[in-house]
């Protein structure tokens, strides 16, 4: 077996008594790349372990530290929580057939750039603030709070965009059990449409609804093509039997994206929806400051037509389509953002080949490093 100093030098020294195979060494390398780095402890504890079959005295607290500081082809981070469902739909082979699809309608309907939206739902607890940097004494002890208006209620907003940088008017659900004209229909813009329903979300006759009465009128005129892309998630409400119908009579072609994938291709989740939260926390804040402590729907409709303008620029819109590789086509703006690719386990190996495969074994712990 070839000595592998690779790794020796990576961990600051050379050591002789113990011998890696060049297999070894490229699965530790591909464990690291699969997002499988090693805490600092064991990081220590396998120098130590090396260390110690040559007799050597063990590294010192810092060293792990000064080795990052040492070699600049690795860092050290903070790790964070991943849902394993979010995971499992970053795998390149799920994203590709997606865009597979995507390309196929395309393809097959002579869908024009023009005609491709997307659409999705967002809710807002109406009086949350946004969160932000503030500035505070420099004697503060205490991790300073924002006062939030005492109103949680939920309300949704049906949203969709073009990939050319147009929004098509808001389309807002309040919790509500009887719908009623007040005066705070008054100042909204003619072409938003208000609908209830008992918790504030949407419901399957709500998205039926936003479809016959809001996006086909909406849409009808400023089709290019024969046909209309629409790029949506699998929320049960845009999935009905009627909702597909009603897609078909009308030439537009729903395309789903896997579950747990909207962060990565749905424009509106990419590129607007966290902005357009942030100008409405911050409309809601500046109230808070002229002395508000509560928001109702009537502070509702004044503010989120104001953060909604400031959100949807038209460029924004267009880059969020770019961004996701859909306008222009290019599934690699998304594909060379992933790092995760999940394969199914390989079968442990029979009793027979344990002595041969043995070698061949990556290292998993310190210990593991003596032949």
């Amino acid at each position: 077996m070839a000595k592998s100093l690779q790794l020796h030098k990576l961990l600051g020294f050379t050591i002789s008594l113990v011998r890696l195979s060049e297999i070894d060494y490229m699965a530790l390398n591909k464990d690291l790349s699969r997002g499988l780095p090693p805490r600092h402890s064991l990081v220590r504890e396998m120098a130590n372990h090396l260390l110690l079959q040559r007799g050597n005295q063990q590294v010192g607290e810092n060293w792990v530290y000064n080795l990052v500081k040492r070699r600049p082809e690795i860092e050290s981070n903070f790790s964070r929580k991943y849902n394993y469902e979010r995971a499992k739909c970053e795998d390149p082979k799920i994203i590709q057939k997606h865009f597979d699809r995507v390309r196929e309608v395309i393809s097959e309907y002579g869908i024009l750039p023009e005609d491709i939206y997307n659409f999705d739902e967002t809710g807002f607890a109406m009086g949350l603030c946004a969160t932000a940097k503030i500035i505070t004494g420099s004697d503060r002890y205490a991790r300073p709070k924002l006062l939030q208006p005492g109103n949680r209620e939920w309300v949704t907003a049906i949203e969709a965009t073009n990939s050319t940088g147009w929004a098509l008017p808001s389309y807002v659900i309040f919790k509500a059990k009887q719908y009623t004209r007040l005066g705070w229909f008054e100042d909204l813009p003619s072409d938003w449409r208000i609908n209830i329903s008992e918790n504030g979300w949407t419901t399957d006759k709500i998205g039926l609804e936003w479809l016959k009465i809001h996006f086909i009128p909406l849409t009808n005129g400023r089709t290019m093509g024969n046909y209309r892309m629409l790029i949506l998630d699998g929320h049960g409400s845009h999935l009905t039997a009627e909702f597909d119908r009603t897609c078909t009579e009308n030439k537009i072609i729903p395309v789903c994206m896997p579950p747990h994938s909207s962060h990565l291709l749905q424009p509106l989740d990419v590129g607007c929806f966290a902005v357009l939260k942030r100008h409405y926390g911050q409309l809601v804040e500046q109230r808070m400051r002229l002395g508000f402590n509560h928001i109702d729907k009537i502070d509702f409709l004044t503010a989120f037509p104001k953060a909604r303008t400031m959100a949807y620029k038209a460029q924004t819109i267009r880059n969020s389509f770019a961004a996701t590789g859909l306008v222009p086509f290019n599934p690699d703006r998304v594909l060379q953002q992933l790092n995760i690719q999940l394969k199914t386990p390989t079968p442990p190996p029979s009793q027979s080949s344990n002595t041969q495969s043995s070698c061949l074994q990556t290292p998993q712990n310190p210990r593991q490093f003596k032949r």
